[in-house]
């Protein structure tokens, strides 16, 4: 399994009235973070080969816990993984941490759907980018 953590440093404007990082701007850390696990480990290898592309993919759901607290001024670790691999989605598994005390913040999950835009269906991962996914595939427990 790769390493696939990313730094975020928390910006005024990401906290609320109450001085802790808005409930909605996780959701934005989450984004970029996924969005680094697919140019990291997928898109040089996949993007501009016939019938494989990483704009095939489009989230179906996610969910975020909240934990703890993060202020403005922190720097979190964002830690990505794969959980689960399906047919035609799979699910990452999201822990953000503070960076100095690796206590938790946040635990989340997002699934990914292959999807045909022109048909508007799901379809089957592609079995090239499902190999790359289960070099990242973590299971519970272990």
């Amino acid at each position: 399994m790769e390493t696939n953590e990313i730094e975020v440093y928390v910006r005024f404007s990401e906290t609320d009235a109450a001085g802790h990082v808005n409930n909605t701007s996780y959701f934005l850390y989450l984004e970029e973070a996924r969005t680094r696990f697919f140019n990291h480990n997928l898109r040089q290898d996949f993007n501009g080969r016939e019938g494989l592309s990483l704009n095939n993919f489009i989230l179906a759901s996610t969910k975020c816990d909240y934990i703890t607290q993060a202020y403005a001024g922190d720097i979190l670790k964002v830690n990505t993984t794969v959980s689960h691999i399906g047919n035609k989605s799979f699910t990452f598994n999201h822990v953000i941490t503070h960076a100095d005390t690796k206590e938790e913040v946040v635990r989340a999950t997002a699934t990914m759907v292959s999807f045909n835009y022109s048909e508007q269906l799901s379809q089957p991962i592609p079995e090239e980018i499902r190999t790359h996914l289960q070099r990242n595939l973590v299971k519970e427990g272990v």
